[in-house]
């Protein structure tokens, strides 16, 4: 039997370790995909530390992808050995009918590479309901680019795009310069949007910058830099204070997208949301139905998300950057060859 290497998660919280596996075999829905290049998300830290109900130990983070299929199940249709493939993280059963409405990333029988089963932090790694979630992509595009599009760049696009209907002019408002929320900024920016962000780490800031937004603001000076308010509001950092102060931020009529995973209830004003008829809407990744519209914007050139990488890393470098704390402004790519 071959093996594969893999970083591993023996225990919450504790720093992995990289392993020898026995190589994945495709389920008969599935296949197996030689990593490329894999991003380190702070939803693979949010299950590294345990607080994902959903994870069990042992288990191999990563979630957001690229790479070649090299092996298929007996009843998988439409991928082939070969094929060079990006996933979203959210992988639909591709039955339900919330699939079939093209809404795959809330289906209720879902499954997470990193999350239910073992993930990308590996040589390897085998993804389920292949024909319903494998999305090709082309040779030139760059690998640490292209593993973003399966999680922060995928769920920044239907944020924006999607749940935020942003048009060309109008003002976005990112709270939180992480990886999505810099990935809302690039998006923003290739709709002709104008993005301003909130995030109180200098660092940060500076990135969102270097990446187009006309401004970058600790979140206490924010009311000053939002004369007018904000059309539409993607909240990417996870904080309760956060939410509250996009809301409070919008224009009337404004909508608010949220995105960050909340650690604590959130306290909104509904009379405030009444009187200027305020939108809260939520946002969960997006579909594979729905790559071909991002696909399409990285196609023209007008967003290329190889801008966001700011450190490639090797898969033994992987165990101690997922343990430490994240460096504001900085987008991690595991790739297992180096």
């Amino acid at each position: 039997m071959n093996a594969v290497r893999a970083v591993v998660v023996s225990e919450f919280g504790v720093e992995p370790t990289v392993v020898e596996r026995p190589d994945p075999v495709p389920a008969p829905d599935g296949v197996v995909v030689d990593v490329e290049a894999t991003g380190l998300c702070a939803s693979d830290r949010f299950a590294w530390r345990g607080y994902d109900d959903g994870v069990r130990l042992p288990f191999v983070p990563g979630h957001e992808l690229v790479g070649r299929v090299v092996a298929v199940g007996d009843s998988v249709e439409r991928a082939r050995v070969g094929d060079r493939v990006v996933t979203p993280f959210v992988c639909g059963c591709g039955r339900c009918p919330t699939c079939l409405a093209g809404q795959a990333q809330v289906c209720p029988h879902q499954e997470q590479p990193g999350f239910t089963h073992d993930g990308s932090f590996a040589g390897l790694v085998a993804l389920h309901h292949a024909d319903a979630n494998l999305v090709v992509v082309g040779d030139d595009l760059d690998a640490g680019g292209a593993s973003l599009l399966g999680c922060r760049v995928a769920t920044a696009f239907r944020a924006v795009v999607d749940r935020g209907g942003v048009r060309a002019g109008d003002r976005v408002l990112v709270l939180g310069a992480g990886g999505v929320g810099l990935a809302a900024v690039l998006i923003a920016r290739a709709l002709g949007a104008e993005a301003v962000v909130a995030d109180p780490a200098p660092a940060a800031r500076a990135r969102a910058l270097e990446l187009g937004a006309s401004a970058a603001v600790d979140p206490a000076d924010l009311p000053d830099a939002l004369d007018g308010g904000a059309d539409v509001a993607v909240e990417a950092a996870g904080r309760a204070e956060s939410l509250a102060l996009g809301v409070r931020s919008l224009r009337r009529q404004g909508t608010l997208v949220q995105v960050g995973l909340l650690s604590a209830d959130p306290v909104v004003g509904i009379p405030e949301m009444i009187a200027r008829e305020l939108t809260v809407r939520g946002s969960h990744g997006m579909a594979a139905s729905d790559y071909p519209r991002l696909l399409d914007l990285v196609g023209t050139g007008e967003l290329d998300p190889a801008r966001l990488v700011t450190r490639r890393i090797g898969l033994d470098e992987a165990p101690a950057v997922l343990a430490a704390p994240p460096v504001p402004g900085e987008i991690v790519v595991v790739e297992p060859g180096r």
